[in-house]
């Protein structure tokens, strides 16, 4: 019997891509008194770059873009601060999102987070897409000084629920992060789908999070059976 959903945060239910690419574009905007020499397509696309989908953070991308582009009268630091006080406003959720975490939650699934990140900043996008009511704990990693795919993070989620691994499933979208790292606590690992990696050894795989209500039903039917 399946009890609990966690989820990880940026590339299963944030679009962190399309938020990236938002807030990129409207950065260049908001500052381009300072930016104005930089072509807006040029900015975004080497920030993409060096982001290398926020597994590098922000004060070594900001170095690199203000040394590249020859910025003035704004130091990397200033861009930073900007970007930790301003990303929420472009956060995008995936499709289906508050409808699926409805489902879940009217099915009786007891719901957590586990995202690695910086505690305040990940904090400030859960709130920004308003989904913190709907997790009964959330785990950053800069809080708990543990991080995917460390098993403790996994299991301190599960304690706090108060849910076995066998009675619980992960969502996320890194094959090692996510995927394994949960399976490796005795979870059922479910795949939500990126271009980046192919063959993903899951339990489950999801395109679109609306189809997650229907792979619970599917587990809890074959757990009736046996």
């Amino acid at each position: 019997m399946i009890k609990a959903v966690i989820f990880d945060l940026d590339g299963t239910l944030l679009n962190r891509d399309e938020s990236v690419k938002q807030f990129v574009d409207e950065q260049h905007r908001r500052l381009n008194k300072w930016m104005n020499h930089i072509p807006k397509e040029k900015y975004t696309t080497r920030f993409i770059e060096l982001d290398n989908r926020g597994y590098v953070w922000k004060d070594k991308v900001y170095q690199q873009l203000v040394d590249e582009f020859e910025v003035t009268g704004l130091t990397w630091e200033d861009l930073l601060q900007d970007y930790i006080s301003q990303f929420k406003n472009s956060c995008v959720p995936f499709p289906n999102l508050l409808s699926m975490l409805e489902e879940l939650r009217s099915n009786n699934l007891i719901l957590g987070m586990i995202t690695n990140g910086k505690g305040q900043f990940q904090m400030d996008n859960i709130k920004a897409l308003g989904i913190k009511k709907y997790f009964g704990t959330i785990l950053v990693s800069e809080w708990e000084g543990m991080k995917k795919p460390d098993p403790q993070i996994f299991k301190k989620a599960l304690e706090q629920l108060n849910v076995l691994p066998h009675e619980s499933i992960f969502v996320g979208d890194h094959p090692e992060n996510d995927v394994k790292a949960s399976q490796n606590v005795g979870m059922k690992g479910v795949w939500k789908k990126d271009f980046q990696w192919n063959d993903v050894q899951a339990d489950f795989i999801v395109d679109d999070l609306a189809e997650l209500p229907l792979i619970i039903e599917k587990l809890s039917k074959q757990n009736v059976g046996r």
